[in-house]
């Protein structure tokens, strides 16, 4: 395994790991839920 592997590896489960966070919260899933619904009416 590389540094630059090793690296790379630990940048995507710190990306990841912010993401579950951010999901977790109910005011980010209420506004991203809005965005698909707003989206699929439009395109609707």
């Amino acid at each position: 395994m590389t540094a630059e592997y090793a690296v790379a590896t630990m940048a995507a489960v710190g990306f990841a790991g912010l993401l579950v966070v951010i999901l977790r919260s109910d005011e980010v899933r209420s506004i991203l839920t809005d965005l698909v619904r707003h989206a699929l009416a439009f395109g609707g």
